[in-house]
Formats: C-alpha cells, sequence, structure tokens
C-alpha cells in the first residue's frame, strides 16, 4: 500500500513538472546593452529614493516615467524585456555583471572627483592661511 502511495506521488510530481512553459522572446525585445543601461539608471532612481525619500518627493519626478520617456520605452515593453532575460539565467546575469560595472565605474569617478575637489578646498584654505602647518606639509607631500 505505501509503495503504491510513493509511486502515485511520484507520478504526480514527474506529471506535474511536464508543462514548464518558456518565455517568449518578445517582438520588442529591449536590446541587452540598452537594458543594462536602463537598468543601471532604476538602481540609481532607486537608491536616491531610498537615499532622502522625502527630498526625492520634493523634486516631483516620477522614476518609472522618467527612466520610460528617457529611454524611449513602455512599462510593458520593459517588463517583457525583463521577464525573456530574467529566464535566461545567463544572459540576465551578464547584464547585472554590466551594471554593476557601470555602477563601480560612476562611483570611481565620482570619488577622484571628490579627492580633486577636496586637494582644491585645502588649496584654497593653504592659500588664504586658514591651514596650520602640518596640514600645509600633508598638502606637499600628496602633491608630490
Amino acid at each position: 500500500m505505501k509503495r503504491g502511495l510513493y509511486l502515485l506521488m511520484f507520478i504526480m510530481l514527474i506529471s506535474a513538472c511536464q508543462n514548464v512553459e518558456k518565455t517568449e522572446k518578445p517582438d520588442d525585445l529591449i536590446a541587452e546593452d540598452k537594458m543594462v543601461e536602463v537598468l543601471t539608471e532604476i538602481s540609481i532612481m532607486t537608491s536616491a529614493r531610498n537615499f532622502n525619500k522625502r527630498e526625492f518627493e520634493a523634486t516631483g519626478i516620477k522614476p518609472e516615467e522618467y527612466i520610460y520617456e528617457k529611454f524611449g520605452i513602455d512599462s510593458l515593453q520593459f517588463e517583457k524585456s525583463n521577464a525573456f532575460y530574467a529566464a535566461n539565467y545567463l544572459q540576465y546575469e551578464n547584464i547585472y555583471r554590466q551594471v554593476k560595472e557601470n555602477l563601480q565605474g560612476m562611483k570611481d569617478k565620482l570619488d577622484s572627483l571628490r579627492e580633486v575637489e577636496r586637494k582644491i578646498k585645502d588649496s584654497i584654505l593653504a592659500a588664504e592661511g586658514d591651514l596650520d602647518s602640518l596640514q600645509i606639509d600633508s598638502l606637499r607631500v600628496k602633491s608630490d
């Protein structure tokens, strides 16, 4: 009796997994490189909104509408394309790897700009005489 029950459960399990439907490639599929740009922009918008929600909302920007307009896509096209790429794991992983590289590149550029800005401010303060000798010496060492 137990054996028959296990056999019945096994057959039901096997038959339940037979009709897995693959996501069809949409006619208006967003190209992979454009999808990388869209997802990069979505990541930036999400971060901005989460960083200071009240200030972000005060700008009046609606993130989804902004992104769709910027890239000339609509929500349905994005959802279908996202579902298609998500069903193709290796392709989706490649897209997100590129998104991560884009964000890291932007962060590195921002960090270097901040460093240049800090050096300029320190130089101005040194010229005005607001820095002590230790801070001035550290500026000379860094600039050498």
